[in-house]
């Protein structure tokens, strides 16, 4: 039971639960958007006040293209603001802390193991043979 409380209790866990919560609240707020404000709005141009109405029957079988509209647009929607209001400004505070990696020291090959080792190294770090560094 320890075990447990101390894996409920790391951060990661608890940051991935607030984050589900989060995104169900969000999805549901898109969804309200769409379905009550910009499908409305886009009726009022298209002739159609009610996509989710749209649907045809083949042998019986309904397709609800109208559901799959409005599901597509709460995607684009949903996938605008993400890349918009999180990606962007994540990846421009990325690049400003983000440092240079060093410059790799020189390497030359051990004469005796042909190992890669520096070139100011005297001894071989892999077969101790003495080197001369290399100019």
């Amino acid at each position: 039971m320890k075990g447990f409380r101390e894996f409920i209790l790391r951060g990661n866990v608890v940051d991935l639960a607030i984050a589900v919560l989060i995104g169900a609240a969000f999805g549901a707020l898109v969804k309200s958007f769409t379905d009550d404000m910009l499908t409305p709005l886009l009726g009022v141009f298209g002739g159609v006040q009610d996509f989710s109405s749209l649907h045809f029957a083949i042998n019986g079988s309904e397709f609800r293209i109208g559901a799959f509209i409005n599901a597509v647009i709460a995607f684009l929607i949903t996938s605008a603001i993400l890349y918009f209001f999180v990606v962007k400004p994540v990846n421009v505070l990325m690049s400003r802390y983000r440092t240079e990696p060093e410059p790799k020291a020189p390497v030359h090959d051990c004469p005796e193991c042909l190992s890669k080792i520096p070139v100011k190294a005297t001894r071989c770090a892999f077969c101790t043979a003495e080197v001369a560094p290399a100019a």
